[in-house]
């Protein structure tokens, strides 16, 4: 009997490589904003509706957690949240503040798009899981569904102003936003 030598053995091959980090990198940093709008729009609300923020900011930093660790285990480092992200409109009372629960959770459906598109089966789910969840969270907020949470996420409006009809196309900013108010 003759010794065969060691298999080599290497670190597995990761699935989508950069596409993976870069995706996880998005929601993330919608993730961080999301945390920072939950803070926002808390702050202005009360009883069920302040329940329900308070739930979701700690269900967003969760899931901000899980992200910093999974894009840490696949060796890159994790954005970072800004000190302060701006808002897409001012925030002063209780309907501005869920509106601004609803632009978060849209636009949190819409960064997780990023890992269904995956061809990892476990970031498709995850993403998948995660899209469900905000779309959720907004339809909760909305009060109605959209046709396909993450695609049609409406152009935010000031609450309260007259609406001429439904915006349906994304806006400028990247997915996740609020914007950070300064870079760093």
């Amino acid at each position: 009997m003759t010794a065969r030598p060691a298999a080599r053995r290497s670190a597995p091959a990761r699935a989508d490589g950069p596409a993976a980090v870069a995706a996880l990198q998005a929601a993330l940093a919608a993730e961080n904003s999301a945390v920072y709008g939950y803070g926002v729009a808390g702050a202005h609300l009360a009883g069920s509706k302040r329940a329900a923020a308070v739930r979701n900011w700690v269900a967003h930093q969760n899931a901000r957690d899980a992200l910093t660790a999974m894009l840490a285990a696949r060796g890159a480092q994790p954005v970072a949240a800004a000190a302060a992200y701006e808002l897409p409109f001012a925030v002063h009372n209780s309907a501005a503040a869920v509106a601004l629960a609803t632009v978060l959770e849209d636009r949190v459906s819409a960064a997780y798009l990023g890992l269904v598109g995956l061809s990892d089966p476990a970031l498709r789910a995850l993403g998948a899981r995660a899209v469900a969840t905000a779309a959720l969270r907004a339809a909760a907020w909305r009060g109605s569904t959209l046709a396909f949470p993450g695609l049609d996420v409406p152009t935010p409006k000031r609450p309260g102003a007259p609406t001429a009809g439904r915006a349906t196309t994304a806006s400028p900013s990247p997915p996740g936003s609020p914007a950070p108010s300064h870079s760093g």
